[in-house]
This record gives C-alpha cells, sequence and structure tokens, in this order.
C-alpha cells in the first residue's frame, strides 16, 4: 500500500479546486509548526506524535509535495511545561511564521498556548484531550482526540451495563487528569452513577497507597475510575493490586498506549478504559470504515519505528491529514481560508473515528468513536 500521506492527500485532493493562489504562489514552502512534549512526564505521547509527523512530512515530500509545494515541519519539544508551549507557540508564529500549528501534545499545554493563536489569528490543532480546548468553540482552534467528557461517558455507560453505580474517582491533580475529575462528576448523574470516593494524586507522587486505602475503606464502593497519564495511572495500577482491591477498575484514554501496559505490568491485566479503534486495528470487522485506515497506518508505524504503535501516534496522523487537506481545499496557505476549511472538514476517515466538524463542533467526533478495550495477557482486547 502507497504511503498513508500520499494516499490520504490524494484522497483529499479531490476536494480541492484548481492551483495554489494568492501569497502561497509565492511561497516554496508550506510551514507547519508543532510545539510536542517529546520528553518529560508526558513524553509517551509526545515522542510517538514527532515521529509521526517527520515521517510522513519527509514521505509526503519525497512523493513531491503538496502541489509540488515542499511541506517543511519546524518543531519544538515543550516538555510538558506550558510556559515553554507559550515561548515556543509565539516563536513559531513571530520568527517561523507558520501557516499552521499542529500541536499541544496535554491539555496544559495546550491551553496556554490557545492564549496566544487565538489572538494571532494562527490555525491550531491540538492533541490533547480536555475538552476545554474546544469548548466553549475558539475560531482558530481544534483538536483530534476523543474529549475527557467522552471517555467519562464511556467508561460510566460501561459500569451502567455491568449494573455499578457506586464509583471511587481518584485522578491527577494537574492538567488533563483533573479536567478530567470535573467532566466525570458532572456527567456521572447522567448515567446514574454516584461518586462514592474522590482522591487525587500528584504527577510526581510515587506511590498513591495512602489515597486507595481510603477508597478501599469506603463502604459500598464497586468499582475505581482513574483520569491521568504518563507514570501517574501506572502507579495507581499497581498500587491496586498490591492493596488486594477487588473491584473493576478503569482507566481513560490518557493511557491508551502498550507503554502503560509495560509500566504496570501484570496489574494491568483485567483494566478497562475507552480506546480509539487504532489499538484494536486488526480486532475491528472486516466492514468497519476505519479498519483499512488503522490496519495500514500501524503496520507503517512499526515497521518504521520498531515499537507498538499508539494512539497518540494517530493523533498527530489524523491532525496532519485535517490539516493538509484543508490547505487543499483552499487552493492557498491564507490562514483564514484555511481556518474554514479545517471546519469544513466533513466524513474524514481517521485513526481516531469518522470526523465532521462544523462552526459548532472543532472536533467532530461522536461517543461511538470510542471502542470500550480491556488488558488481557498484556495486550489490549476488545472489550465484551
Amino acid at each position: 500500500m502507497r504511503s498513508l500521506v500520499k494516499w490520504g492527500v490524494a484522497a483529499c485532493a479531490v476536494f480541492a479546486v484548481g492551483t495554489f493562489a494568492g501569497a502561497a504562489q509565492a511561497a516554496d514552502t508550506i510551514k507547519i509548526g508543532a510545539f510536542l512534549s517529546v520528553t518529560g512526564p508526558a513524553s509517551f505521547l509526545g515522542e510517538p506524535e514527532k515521529k509521526t509527523l517527520e515521517m510522513y512530512v519527509e514521505r509526503l515530500n519525497k512523493d513531491g509535495g503538496v502541489r509540488g509545494k515542499k511541506v517543511e515541519l519546524i518543531h519544538y519539544d515543550d516538555a510538558g511545561a506550558p510556559d515553554k508551549a507559550v515561548t515556543f507557540a509565539k516563536r513559531l508564529i513571530q520568527n517561523d511564521n507558520v501557516d499552521i500549528i499542529i500541536g499541544g501534545t496535554t491539555t496544559g499545554t495546550s491551553m496556554a498556548a490557545i492564549k496566544v493563536v487565538e489572538p494571532a489569528g494562527v490555525p491550531f490543532i491540538s492533541l490533547a484531550g480536555g475538552i476545554d480546548i474546544i469548548d466553549p468553540v475558539k475560531k482558530w482552534v481544534f483538536k483530534t482526540p476523543h474529549t475527557d467528557r467522552m471517555a467519562a461517558e464511556k467508561v460510566f455507560l460501561d459500569m451502567k451495563k455491568k449494573g455499578i453505580s457506586k464509583v471511587a474517582m481518584i485522578s491527577e491533580d494537574a492538567g488533563f487528569g483533573k479536567s478530567g475529575h470535573d467532566q466525570s462528576l458532572k456527567v456521572a448523574p447522567i448515567y446514574g452513577i454516584q461518586i462514592v470516593a474522590d482522591e487525587v494524586y500528584s504527577p510526581k507522587d510515587p506511590d498513591v497507597t495512602a489515597q486507595l486505602t481510603k477508597i478501599k475503606n469506603t463502604a459500598g464502593v464497586q468499582a475505581v475510575f482513574n483520569f491521568g497519564f504518563g507514570q501517574g495511572p501506572a502507579i495507581v495500577t499497581k498500587n491496586f493490586k498490591q492493596l488486594g482491591m477487588s473491584v473493576p477498575l478503569y482507566q481513560s484514554h490518557g493511557v491508551a498506549s502498550k507503554d502503560f501496559i509495560k509500566l504496570a505490568g501484570d496489574a494491568a491485566e483485567g483494566i478497562r478504559l475507552p480506546a480509539a479503534g487504532l489499538v484494536v486495528a486488526e480486532q475491528l470487522g472486516a466492514t468497519d470504515p476505519q479498519k483499512p485506515v488503522v490496519t495500514a497506518f500501524k503496520k507503517e508505524y512499526e515497521a518504521a519505528f520498531k515499537s507498538d504503535v499508539s494512539t497518540f501516534a494517530g493523533h498527530a496522523y489524523d491532525g496532519l491529514q485535517i490539516a493538509l487537506a484543508a490547505i487543499l481545499r483552499a487552493g492557498s496557505t491564507d490562514k483564514e481560508k484555511v481556518r474554514a476549511e479545517i471546519e469544513k472538514t466533513s466524513g474524514y476517515v481517521g485513526t481516531g473515528g469518522l470526523v465532521s466538524m462544523s462552526p459548532e463542533d472543532h472536533m467532530g467526533l461522536s461517543l461511538s468513536a470510542f471502542r470500550m478495550v480491556e488488558v488481557k495477557k498484556g495486550d489490549w482486547v476488545l472489550a465484551d
């Protein structure tokens, strides 16, 4: 199969009319900026995002670029620090003169950068999960991953099907974890879920036994739901097993990577969470419209990097495809025209699901884009 970028751009090119016009005619390159958390606590998200963007931009340029124009990727490592994200967003806009920004690995870095990109009028496609990134809608801001609210809804729907109504929350007290916690509290009553215990931990905590012991000693707890990313959820999972807790443990889509399973080890067995179809690519039905996209992407990524694909790599792939398709349809790198075309994205089949955006929805995914998965024998499987 031809490279996915070539396939993706070819598929999107049918929507483009004519050739590049206006300012784009004078430009030799299409400049894509990115600030990603390649190092630091979110590195297992940011590193595959960087690899993905680099790989497909390189392949795209080998195939002749976009309508003959080279694509230049300019990226910086914010190490998961919001202040660095602001600095790099400014640099990308003011010094590098990028046409669009794809990045913002975490909710915290994305929210910080929005304060820069929004007034500057530069299209920004975030790769982070927090719903606050696109709700309320911001003119220049879009995102590819499912939201934390959607994750909470998918988990609570699964719990409801299993007759679970009394749940303990434990979450990281920062960025994605805090936003996910708050969204969980908002939607829990909709699914008949009562939060009977509510504990938090710091991203740097080496142990959460004290918080989990409180949960274990809370009467009536039928399941535990953890919201966080990085090493925190793995520590929660290990301590959960060490305490001999027997109720189901759910995680969010913030751990949808084999790295989480490796960090948590045997303690990960039986964990349930919502994730994109990419992590169970081969298990999707033959008629599932995502299957050819996710299986091909998984094959190419793992062949190139000799490592397991993650949903985070997929977020970057989707962001790149959506951006390039918008530029093609706009026939220009004019920022307002590109922004308008991103907003018109409709029927895009990506690694995260089927995407159809609108002026009222700058993500374009429905709850059906999430699949409930479970860890069995050290791997992801589609849950019942």
